[in-house]
């Protein structure tokens, strides 16, 4: 057991310290990131909407179940009616009766003005009501389809912003894999520069040995030493917070990926290809649907409504006493239609139609504005092309120029100041050169971004 508990900690201890490729990378961006998964319960929440929205053409059933007891007159009363119950006695034929039958008539006073006691003032009585009723909604002036409508298009408005978010993502995780690879090959560039700082310094103290060289020139080799050490440690800062975020984004621990080329390659891909998908046109194409969507529920004030209703009820002075002898039932429809009310749904169409127009011209205006952008990453990164071929041929010249001034140094033919400016220059162009591949790289995944790529 306990060789098997050492195994197993060892296979987990490698693959936590596995280097993670930035295919890898990507599958657990979209299983593991925070910010996918609430954008992923949005999409679930906006998709219940919809069948709240359409329930409503199934109607609804609803069983009702009252307890009373009271001795108001009309609330006995009807208590009585609602449990056939009612009798002659109710209406106070107790106390009218014997005035009929009396004799002579004269001695009773007129009968129509006796207040029977009865009626004014019965005991109290319980009631117990249980009721099931039915309401189905006909003809509602195509609302409720037009809220689903609504409904499903807001469903795909919360899964379009689902999308932009992942893309969002795979936009910084992979912009993140290749600034680590930009910044190992200057690292890498500038350990190559630390080396021949250190031969130089070698070089330069048995120069001294010798009187061939002065103190200053060994102090400015240890100060370019110096500036050079600084830069591989902002560097290494640099790897250590961008593996910090790499682990923010999946949600994760990460202390080693795999580096992939320094270079992204130009993807293939034509603009009529990034418009067709396109997230933000695709959204405002999804919020024109939905301006539609609001004219027809605005004209939807112009129908009538008509619903039918159902209702079997039963009651007695306890729960559900001889409820078979008491039940009752009522069947109905019903039509509404707002024949006039001041020219307000007329106002609220034109509101519709009004935003409906304007979400139009911002479609075409979303149209041109991601045309745009594509012309000008497009541009700028046929610009940071010719800029880093340049800067690579600026760099090997500029790496050749201090092998031969190191030389001649050794020669006496030039000074120590020659040689550090010339390894200034050197480390000048490897900087700017890290700069421009990453601006460059940076571009095209803003290209691929646009044309929401790399799913």
């Amino acid at each position: 057991m306990r060789k098997l508990v050492f195994t197993l900690f060892s296979v987990f201890v490698l693959n936590a310290d596995e280097p993670i490729s930035l295919d890898n990378a990507l599958k657990i961006l979209n299983s593991q990131n925070l910010e996918i998964k609430a954008a992923t319960l949005d999409v679930k929440a906006a998709k219940e909407k919809i069948g709240s929205v359409s329930g409503t053409n199934w109607g609804k059933l609803d069983f009702v179940q009252d307890v009373a007891k009271s001795d108001s007159a009309g609330n006995v009363f009807g208590f009585k009616l609602e449990s056939r119950e009612a009798d002659f006695g109710d209406f106070g034929f107790s106390e009218f009766l014997p005035c009929m039958s009396a004799t002579p008539p004269a001695s009773c006073s007129n009968p129509l003005t006796i207040a029977p006691k009865d009626l004014n003032y019965p005991d109290a009585r319980n009631f117990f009501q249980s009721k099931i009723k039915y309401e189905l909604p006909i003809f509602t002036g195509f609302q409720i389809s037009s809220y689903t409508a609504i409904m499903e298009s807001m469903a795909k408005m919360k899964t379009l912003d689902k999308d932009k978010v992942i893309n969002e993502k795979i936009y910084q995780l992979k912009k993140s894999y290749y600034d680590m690879a930009l910044l190992e090959n200057s690292i890498n560039n500038l350990n190559i520069i630390m080396k021949n700082i250190d031969k130089l310094e070698r070089m330069t103290n048995q120069m001294i040995e010798v009187g061939y060289a002065k103190k200053s020139d060994l102090l400015e080799v240890q100060a370019k030493k110096g500036n050079v050490e600084r830069l591989i440690s902002q560097m290494n800062y640099n790897e250590k917070l961008l593996y910090h975020f790499i682990g923010f984004l999946l949600n994760q621990k990460v202390d080693a990926i795999e580096i992939p080329k320094s270079n992204i390659e130009m993807p293939s891909i034509n603009d009529e290809d990034i418009l067709k998908n396109n997230l933000d046109i695709q959204r405002a194409s999804t919020g024109l649907e939905i301006r539609e969507s609001m004219v027809d529920v605005q004209q939807s004030n112009y129908y009538p409504m008509i619903g039918a209703f159902a209702e079997l009820s039963t009651a007695d002075d306890t729960f559900l006493g001889e409820a078979s002898d008491h039940k009752a039932y009522t069947v109905g429809a019903r039509l509404t239609w707002n024949i006039f009310n001041g020219g307000v749904d007329a106002s609220k169409v034109e509101e519709a139609q009004i935003e409906k127009l304007k979400t139009k011209s911002q479609v075409e205006l979303a149209r041109h504005g991601i045309k745009l952008q594509i012309a000008k990453l497009r541009t700028e990164i046929e610009t940071q092309d010719a800029e880093v071929a340049f800067l690579e041929k600026e760099l090997k010249l500029a790496n050749e120029i201090y092998k031969n001034y190191e030389g001649r140094y050794k020669e006496k033919l030039s000074s120590m100041s020659d040689v550090i400016i010339k390894q200034s220059q050197q480390i000048e162009k490897i900087l700017e050169l890290q700069m421009a591949q990453n601006k460059r790289n940076e571009r095209i995944f803003a290209l691929i971004k646009l044309a929401n790529g790399d799913k």
